[in-house]
């Protein structure tokens, strides 16, 4: 099996073509040109230099693969050209499923991610049935990843072989960039988690998640998506747990939903607007964290095989990592 995987030098993507290798599948990689290659070195693979933008790159890219593992994504919460996103998100996505149409690619796994489900401020866990729309999304990067997604089961519905994944927030080592939730740990090893807010994630290790793609391939329903989650943990106890791993204190005082809308405001007109780089606490993140982001991933178990595994390794992973490559 030819296997043609984007966003491999990412975080989630190069833990895609990891577990891929390891089971046996030939590797072709789409490379951005000044993509930084850490995360797949040591990696048989061929490499094809492109962009999602450039349907050229992405015909030559898949022309005689089998299966296409769309990984790729601008994840950031903060953005000073939101077009740029939506190009990259969903006209990207568009570009991958008509290159693969073009090619004859048996199937399509998209990465998609939980920031699409309708998620309330009660913290009961949500599933792929929860009611959601375009107007829940807050910020450009949940609603480009609405409509990507949406783009992608149209797909799956209109006699295409596509799959969605909905991966909750993965954790572990290769978090290159890092990730927002890699930029919870980093601050919590620098000790700049003075204080924290009420709300909550779902954390799935990485490489679990990894090997929840390749279920996808062999067991997913056209058309369908499947959530990828593990344990449904407010920040309190994330920080708790990193306090166990690493010995650094957990902070005990946690701010009120004002002041830290208030913190947001001011960290992106300063730090954003005038000094022109991204901002530590954003609106939109504040507002996100109203919500609980809690899922169910009865879906995945029940159709995939998926199994949730305690998050503790992925975390202590991730702190080792960010240790040994001079992040912290």
């Amino acid at each position: 099996m030819l296997a043609f995987v984007t966003g491999a030098t990412g975080f989630v993507g190069s833990h895609v073509a990891r577990v891929l290798a390891e089971q046996g599948a030939d590797l072709r990689l789409l490379v951005r040109s000044g993509s930084d290659p850490k995360n797949i070195e040591g990696l048989k693979a061929d490499r094809v230099v492109g962009d999602l933008c450039d349907p050229a790159s992405l015909e030559k890219g898949m022309a005689g693969c089998d299966v296409v593992f769309h990984v790729a994504a601008d994840y950031r919460l903060w953005v000073r050209d939101p077009e740029r996103m939506y190009r990259a998100n969903v006209e990207g996505t568009r570009a991958i499923l008509k290159a693969a149409l073009q090619n004859g690619v048996r199937r399509v796994v998209y990465t998609s991610s939980v920031a699409t489900m309708g998620f309330t401020s009660n913290g009961h866990a949500v599933d792929e049935n929860s009611p959601v729309s375009l107007n829940n999304m807050i910020g450009p990067y949940k609603r480009s990843k609405f409509l990507a997604e949406e783009v992608a089961i149209e797909a799956g519905h209109s006699g295409m072989d596509v799959v969605v994944v909905n991966p909750s927030t993965p954790v572990g080592e290769r978090d290159i960039k890092p990730t927002p939730t890699g930029r919870i740990i980093l601050d919590f090893l620098k000790e700049k988690f003075p204080a924290y807010v009420d709300t909550g994630l779902n954390l799935v290790d990485v490489s679990e998640c990894a090997h929840g793609h390749v279920a996808a391939l062999e067991k997913g329903r056209s058309g369908e998506r499947y959530i990828l989650g593990g344990e449904n943990l407010t920040l309190k106890q994330i920080l708790d747990k990193l306090a166990a791993i690493t010995g650094l204190p957990s902070p005990k005082v946690r701010v009120p939903y004002v002041v830290a809308l208030a913190t947001g405001v001011v960290d992106e007109i300063l730090t954003g607007r005038i000094l022109k780089r991204e901002p530590r606490a954003t609106i939109d993140a504040v507002r996100m964290g109203r919500k609980k982001m809690f899922v169910s991933s009865s879906k995945a178990a029940r159709e995939l095989g998926w199994k949730i595994v305690p998050v503790d390794n992925a975390l202590r992973c991730a702190v080792e990592w960010f240790r040994a490559n001079g992040y912290a």
